[in-house]
């Protein structure tokens, strides 16, 4: 007898097909998760090595921070120049948020290019928007003091896709202050005594907070001593 089945029945293609098509999109998804999985956690370890290399850098400049000692400080005078070697720590608006500008000497320059001596330099972290809105961190590294510092954004960028930044100042007693300057008599002259860092980065739909507080080895105090520690 002659076998009545030479080949598959439509119904039979159209099931082949039909299981085919879920073994496909089942495949498909479970890779598109681990290509997904794989982009986040790159993601994370590129925004932990940059606010870890952030951190470091701040950390250096602040533990290399020169303040005029008290035996040569002379307190301000109408019209006079400000001292070289101030630290000031101001809030500005940008975006619609608060974020901090720092500046301080410290020895910790950068040179760059030939004939460029090292010495103490005036720092400035500050902030800058890019053309697509994104915030980011720049630090101003300039040797000569006798010329006004122009954060103009095309400083070297520290830290990208800003969130949040806050510095809080510490005087001698351990009290927190969100601004400072070492020129005014609400400080009573002085330098912070600590200075602690918190970072926050990401995008709209993910956070990573980063925090370090630095010692600064040397401040000058009111009592009429430079205080070290």
């Amino acid at each position: 007898m002659g076998n009545k089945h030479l080949g598959f029945t439509l119904l039979e293609i159209l099931l082949a097909i039909f299981i085919f098509s879920i073994i496909m999109i089942t495949l498909f998804g479970a890779f598109s998760m681990v290509v997904s999985s794989a982009d986040i956690i790159d993601k994370n370890i590129a925004a932990n090595e940059m606010a870890k290399s952030c951190l470091i850098r701040m950390t250096d400049d602040l533990q290399s921070i020169y303040v005029t000692p008290d035996i040569r400080y002379s307190k301000p005078e109408f019209n006079s120049e400000p001292d070289p070697y101030r630290v000031v720590g101001e809030i500005v608006t940008t975006q619609g948020k608060d974020l901090p500008k720092l500046r301080f000497t410290s020895s910790a320059h950068i040179p760059f290019g030939k004939g460029v001596s090292f010495g103490v330099a005036e720092i400035v972290y500050y902030v800058s928007e890019t053309e697509e809105n994104r915030i980011m961190l720049r630090r101003s590294d300039q040797i000569n003091l006798d010329t006004p510092s122009e954060t103009d954004g095309t400083d070297p960028v520290l830290c990208e896709d800003i969130k949040s930044l806050k510095f809080t100042y510490y005087d001698k007693e351990g009290t927190g202050h969100e601004s400072w300057d070492s020129e005014t008599a609400e400080f009573k002259y002085e330098t912070p005594s600590a200075i602690e860092i918190l970072l926050e980065t990401g995008d709209e739909y993910t956070s990573f907070f980063f925090t370090t507080r630095v010692i600064l080895p040397v401040f000058r105090i009111e009592s009429g001593e430079e205080d070290a520690l």
